[in-house]
């Protein structure tokens, strides 16, 4: 497992997504599944940044492993933010325009489309979400 921690700022996104693409190109991850875990990351990452924290000050961890059981990558997020699911929250309907649509939600279920699994758990005083991808 590596392990990145930096501040949660959108600043930092290009620094998480560099530590990310690094490991899955040394994982032989192909093109495709590599930009939608881009797309992931910038979702998750830009709502813990913009979000967990009230003060606009803290950290986040991310963590990426490869899967054990399958031809796969675990990446975690992890924060100390206010506690928040974000798989909670209803889908879009995407059968509606989008001036038709409420405003947000859409990063979120991308994330759930996309990948192939998607956990949240509140532990200890930390937010800790969990995304798989097969390749």
């Amino acid at each position: 497992m590596k392990e990145l921690t930096t501040k949660a700022n959108v600043e930092c996104l290009d620094t998480v997504t560099s530590f990310i693409d690094e490991e899955l190109e040394a994982l032989g991850c192909p093109p495709k599944a590599q930009i939608q875990i881009d797309v992931a990351i910038d979702e998750i990452f830009s709502n813990i940044a913009y979000y967990a924290y009230e003060d606009g000050n803290g950290l986040v961890t991310v963590q990426i492993e490869k899967s054990e059981d399958s031809p796969g990558v675990n990446i975690t997020f992890i924060d100390s933010g206010t506690p928040y699911d974000p798989l909670k929250r209803e889908d879009p309907d995407t059968t509606l325009s989008a001036s038709d649509r409420q405003i947000g939600g859409l990063g979120i279920f991308i994330v759930k489309k996309t990948m192939d699994s998607v956990i949240y758990e509140y532990k200890d005083g930390h937010n800790t979400l969990r995304i798989f991808k097969l390749f």
